[in-house]
């Protein structure tokens, strides 16, 4: 009897050896580097710190573009308000009548007299 019970605890150790084999095999193939879920990882991993350096360098370019826009803001504000004093200045001048066109007028010719 006790050699069936080694027998039988023998052929369950194989077994256990022999399933244990199989799935070290398939989990070295799940993680290949080339074909496997590792490779996919690892291409993923690098696409993500290459999404990150070039939103850093996108944040970067955009506050730079912010401030020179609020620079040219201040400048344009100032232009206008510059602008505005001087049409309100405008007002105060007398308006300047311009000339009627005479189209019968001859030219008119004069003489310098020369006293020095």
């Amino acid at each position: 009897m006790e050699l069936i019970a080694d027998g039988l605890l023998v052929a369950g150790a194989l077994g256990a050896v022999f399933y244990c084999f199989v799935l070290a095999r398939r989990l070295a193939r799940f993680n290949d580097l080339e074909n496997g879920v590792g490779g996919a990882v690892a291409v993923l991993s690098a696409q993500v710190d290459d999404l990150t350096r070039t939103l850093k360098l996108a944040q970067k370019t955009a506050s730079q573009s912010s401030d020179s826009l609020d620079q040219l803001t201040d400048r344009a504000e100032g232009v206008a308000k510059r602008l505005e004093l001087l049409v309100a200045s405008m007002h105060d001048l007398d308006p300047v009548e311009k000339p009627q066109a005479d189209t019968t007028a001859q030219p008119v010719f004069s003489r310098r007299t020369g006293t020095k």
